[in-house]
C-alpha cells in the first residue's frame, strides 16, 4: 500500500473527529434536557415544605393505565406496553418483537426503565438498532398519554 498523502490524512481525520463531535453533542443535549425535566418535577415536589400540600396542587403528567408505543427502524420494529400509575412507570413490556436480531439482547431494558423512570436506556452493545427501537416504543408511548 502507498503512502498517503498529507492532505487526505487531514481531510479523515477532521471528518471523523467532526462525526464524533456531531453525536456527543447531540447526545450530550439530550442528557441535559432530560435532567432539567427531572430537576423541575424535584423542586415542584420539594418546594414548600409540605408535601401533601405540593401534590394536591401539582396536576399528574401522565394519566394512569397501560399505553403502548411503537419504535421502528430499518432492521424492524418492536412494540411495548408501558403501565403507568401515580406518575410512575410500574411495568414495561414488550409485546412485540419484529427485529433482525435476537430478543434475548434486549430483555434487561424494560427493568431499567422502571429503574430510571425513564424511556433513556444504555445502549446494548451488538444490538444498537433493537436498542433505538425499544427507546422510541416507550418514548412513543409516554407522549400519546402525557395529560394536557
Amino acid at each position: 500500500m502507498g503512502k498517503m498523502d498529507k492532505k487526505w490524512v487531514i481531510l479523515c481525520s477532521t471528518a471523523v473527529a467532526g462525526v464524533y463531535a456531531a453525536g456527543f453533542f447531540s447526545t450530550e443535549t439530550q442528557a441535559t434536557k432530560l435532567e432539567t425535566q427531572q430537576h423541575a418535577q424535584i423542586s415542584m415536589q420539594t418546594n414548600g415544605g409540605n408535601s401533601s400540600a405540593v401534590s394536591t396542587k401539582t396536576k399528574q403528567l401522565y394519566k394512569d393505565g397501560t399505553f403502548t408505543g411503537t419504535g421502528m427502524n430499518r432492521r424492524g420494529s418492536i412494540e411495548v406496553a408501558v403501565t403507568i400509575k401515580n406518575d410512575k412507570i410500574t411495568d414495561v413490556e414488550i409485546s412485540n418483537f419484529a427485529m433482525h436480531y435476537s430478543e434475548d439482547d434486549i430483555v434487561g431494558l424494560p427493568d431499567e426503565v422502571l429503574q430510571t423512570q425513564s424511556a433513556q436506556v444504555m445502549n446494548v452493545s451488538g444490538a444498537t438498532y433493537s436498542t433505538q427501537a425499544f427507546e422510541d416504543a416507550v418514548q412513543e408511548a409516554l407522549y400519546q398519554r402525557q395529560n394536557a
